[in-house]
């Protein structure tokens, strides 16, 4: 759990959701509609995003949850993602912004080492996160910016477009190793 191991029992019927913020304190992580439908809940697992109100404790054994909270540079530095929200004004009334940074982040990573999203790409990504305050425009070139910064960080010889390995199908490791960062 946010790069900490963890190791509790659960019941058969627990959801993630449940766990993290009623178990664990990890309230970040947000309940809004409880029916998957609006994004608030997602959290990072084994560096996909899904949605914690739809996922059974127990189907998470084993893997590396991040939570909202597990995000944050260190130090608490803002993410570069966190950062261009924040500039760019996406973040407005806050609900939504933990499921959108853990949803948001994954199609960052996946992107550094490649052209950055387009944005009908990036609202198609987006149509799992509900917001009522932005209009997605803020979200959209929060994002943008997000990913030129992430592409700039490249090595120039992946900047440029060499070719990155990725094992296992892991392009999020691969860009973040690429990048320096931890993976």
């Amino acid at each position: 759990m946010n790069g900490r191991p963890e190791q509790f029992s659960a019941q058969p019927n627990e959801l993630l959701v449940e766990r993290l913020r009623d178990g664990l304190g990890l309230t970040g992580t947000k309940v809004g509609c409880d029916t998957g439908q609006c994004g608030t809940c997602v959290v990072q697992l084994d560096g996909r995003s899904v949605k914690s109100c739809l996922l059974l404790t127990a189907s998470a054994a084993g893997s590396r949850v991040t939570t909202i909270e597990g995000v944050t540079e260190r130090g608490g530095e803002l993410t570069g993602l966190q950062e261009a929200l924040r500039q760019e004004h996406g973040t407005q009334c806050g609900f939504c912004t933990p499921g959108m940074v853990m949803a948001l982040g994954e199609l960052v990573d996946n992107t550094a080492d490649r052209e950055a999203p387009t944005e009908p790409e990036i609202r198609e990504w987006l149509t799992g996160n509900l917001c009522r305050c932005t209009g997605y425009h803020s979200v959209v070139r929060g994002v943008q910016r997000a990913c030129s910064a992430a592409r700039a960080e490249l090595p120039e010889e992946i900047g440029e477009g060499a070719a990155v390995s990725a094992s296992a199908g892991s392009a999020a490791s691969a860009s973040a190793s690429a990048s320096g960062k931890e993976v």
